[in-house]
């Protein structure tokens, strides 16, 4: 057993990174996509929260596994796995995209990465979009090859990250917009970098096709971060929950619906394009989705952490939505978290009541997404 607690074996991917993750004190992993995810380095969540907003951490992110897609019909088979309108993808555009079922139901919100006019690369959260999109292709008779390539991401977030993305790839760096990826020389060969990570302190991600160049991609970052302070990182809940980022299987699962969680701009509802469960999403349109992720703040002092979802309630004692991602912020002096809230009690400011499993019902408020001082 390693000092995670988690039993480990085949069925829990290793991954190019985790010799170096473990030799610079990782203190637990999740696990995401069958693959190890680092969850803890620094003493405290604060700690690595401030380090983060302050300097530069490079992330082990390999269980962002991709389900590449080839072939003559890629395109036909992506298109009809979203709602969002695909037809002016490009190659060095990355595309944030809801993935649904023919009931509209969330599947997945992958980024989505043209390489060709028949090659794409879905970076997937935590579901298994691999036997999805087989399953897909097959009932469809689609000619297209699907496959897990061996692309591992190494992240590189936080504000110093393009100075020190800058200095080992060139300038170039700077050109590209968020969520705009090109082709870069690594270690004497060519691999993807896309500016963009789970994270609202800006970085980079490091597609490495080539799991055998993990330990050599992790250590020349590493030298060069000296000077900037570098550290070892994960995803941060502070950061996560103040930004607004949603997470697959926390925040929203097939349940849900992407008007739901915020996608309403990417979806397309006209007749121009075809998808699985379009008409199931052209309904709930017309009707309005009946919840919406919103922001929380609310009091009581430092709130346990949010190990099962926490009650959301108006004064009277109605639920009306449950915090599934919740954590004190040091930055704002108060508890933030993230929830889905009924229509009746969604707008901004509406009172509500958080109950924590400390026996504490903490006044509460409704919160703009991303967090800030002003709302």
């Amino acid at each position: 057993m390693s000092q995670s607690g988690l039993n480990m074996s085949r069925r829990i991917r290793r991954t190019p990174y985790t010799d170096r993750v473990e030799a610079h004190g990782v203190r637990g992993f999740s696990v995401v996509n069958h693959m190890l995810l680092p969850k803890a380095f620094a003493p405290t969540v604060e700690d690595d929260y401030w380090h983060l907003r302050e300097n530069v951490q490079i992330w082990d992110v390999s269980c962002q596994r991709q389900v590449e897609i080839t072939g003559p019909d890629a395109s036909k088979l992506v298109q009809s796995m979203t709602p969002r309108d695909l037809r002016k993808a490009q190659f060095g555009q990355g595309l944030y995209i809801p993935l649904i079922d023919d009931a509209a139901g969330m599947l997945n919100d992958p980024v989505l990465q043209k390489l060709d006019n028949d090659r794409f690369w879905l970076s997937i959260a935590d579901s298994d979009i691999l036997l999805w999109a087989k399953g897909l292709a097959y009932g469809m008779r689609l000619d297209v090859q699907i496959e897990e390539p061996d692309v591992s991401p190494l992240a590189v977030q936080g504000p110093k990250a393009i100075a020190l993305m800058a200095n080992l790839f060139g300038h170039k760096i700077h050109d590209l917009p968020y969520f705009g990826f090109a082709m870069f020389d690594v270690l004497g060969t060519r691999q993807l970098i896309a500016r963009s990570g789970y994270s609202k302190q800006g970085g980079f991600e490091i597609y490495l096709q080539g799991g055998h160049l993990g330990t050599a991609l992790w250590d020349m970052i590493w030298e060069e971060g000296q000077k900037y302070n570098i550290a070892p990182g994960c995803p941060n809940l502070i950061e996560r929950i103040e930004g607004g980022l949603m997470s697959y299987g926390n925040e929203f699962t097939r349940a849900n619906n992407p008007l739901e969680c915020g996608f309403g701009p990417l979806c397309h509802l006209g007749s121009e394009i075809d998808y699985i469960g379009k008409t199931a999403l052209q309904r709930i349109a017309n009707i309005g989705p009946t919840q919406r992720l919103s922001g929380v703040r609310f009091g009581g002092g430092k709130a346990p952490p949010c190990g099962k979802p926490f009650p959301l309630t108006t004064l009277d004692g109605e639920e009306v939505g449950q915090i599934t991602s919740g954590i004190f912020s040091p930055r704002f002096d108060c508890n933030i978290g993230l929830s889905m809230i009924a229509r009746s009690h969604w707008d901004i400011g509406t009172s509500l009541m958080v109950h924590t499993p400390d026996g504490i019902a903490r006044r509460a408020s409704v919160a703009a997404l991303p967090f800030t001082h002003d709302g």
